[in-house]
């Protein structure tokens, strides 16, 4: 008989899904890792297994203890649930800017959830900062203790996505992998997955899909963080500093992805291919286009389909917020 023991089984090994009609348009086989099947529903199930793995190995996490973050949303996702599953319990500090779905979602898991506002990384009531003040604050007072995640600086982040994602993708495309993109939220699976990739052939290349507004577009090109021009709408990617995670990161090539140029991807690929993917997985599609036009017909080039569209069904699908965006509508969805 084969079963799962708990929910951390079923995290990982995802499949990889041959993305039909941009590998019709590039030549090339461009394939999406299906992270939106992690039982939390993304990429982070495997960010927040591995961040509790390592405190628990070093003893800072102890049971009963007490797990908080900040977060765009999916790491608190993720956290939540396998707090629940292994005897802990959680806290989430998240901008209030983000998706209704995604604070519905965390509500619903139980989360003790604090929503703050939106600003920049350099102010101090940044979601990433308040996290680590109430991290301290409950260290010091919960009877089992309380430890900050620090999904950004935490490099247990991009470690088991080395073990893990990077392992799984040159397994499953038999080593016959020329390329990986996506973008980045904490750096976490860029890391991890150039490091499994380079360690294993160096000639593989390796691209950042930047979204506007964002500086790491700018800082793999030239090693100047500068912001792109414009902004995105696209949820849990874009960062403008170097995280310790960023800062493993092997990276050939950078392209800076417009929303504009992104988002007709996820449409076509719900309309055509049955998928309702979120904004992050347009911001790859649309970078592993780009890499394919750099490489040249006749490679296989891997990117990340983070999370299901239904996490932001009210913005990324709803018309209205669309056109006052001054976004592209697709014809389907036009009231």
């Amino acid at each position: 008989m084969h079963t799962a023991s708990d929910v951390t089984q079923l995290i990982g090994n995802t499949p990889l899904l041959h993305l039909k009609q941009v590998s019709e348009k590039t030549g090339c086989t461009i394939l999406g890792k299906a992270e939106f099947l992690n039982p939390g529903g993304s990429v982070k199930d495997r960010t927040a297994l591995g961040i509790i793995r390592a405190a628990e190995a070093s003893g800072e996490l102890r049971p009963g203890g007490r797990i908080v973050e900040g977060t765009a949303g999916n790491t608190g996702i993720g956290l939540t649930l396998l707090a629940n599953a292994l005897g802990y319990t959680s806290s989430v500090v998240m901008p209030i800017t983000q998706s209704k779905e995604k604070i519905d979602s965390l509500e619903l898991l139980g989360a003790d959830l604090h929503l703050v506002a939106a600003t920049s990384y350099k102010d101090p009531n940044h979601y990433i900062h308040t996290a680590q003040r109430l991290a301290e604050k409950m260290a010091a007072r919960e009877e089992h203790g309380a430890i900050w995640a620090r999904q950004f600086d935490n490099l247990a982040n991009m470690e088991i996505h080395n073990r893990t994602t990077g392992t799984e993708i040159w397994q499953q495309t038999d080593g016959k992998v020329d390329g990986f993109i996506c973008a980045v939220g904490t750096g976490g699976t860029l890391a991890g997955v150039s490091t499994a990739l380079k360690d294993r052939n160096p000639k593989v290349t390796i691209g950042l899909a930047d979204p506007s507004g964002a500086s790491l577009y700018e800082y793999f090109r030239s090693g100047e963080l500068v912001a792109s021009d414009g902004n995105s709408i696209i949820e849990g990617i874009g960062i403008n500093h170097v995280t310790d995670n960023v800062a493993r990161a092997k990276v050939d090539v950078a392209f800076n992805i417009s929303d504009e140029e992104a988002l007709p991807y996820i449409f076509d690929l719900l309309r055509y291919e049955g998928l309702c993917m979120g904004g992050s997985a347009a911001i790859n599609i649309a970078g592993a286009v780009r890499l394919a036009e750099h490489l040249g017909p006749g490679h296989t080039i891997v990117t990340i389909l983070c999370d299901y569209g239904n996490r932001y069904q009210s913005k990324l699908f709803n018309p209205v917020f669309l056109e006052n965006k001054g976004l592209p509508v697709p014809e389907w969805l036009v009231i």
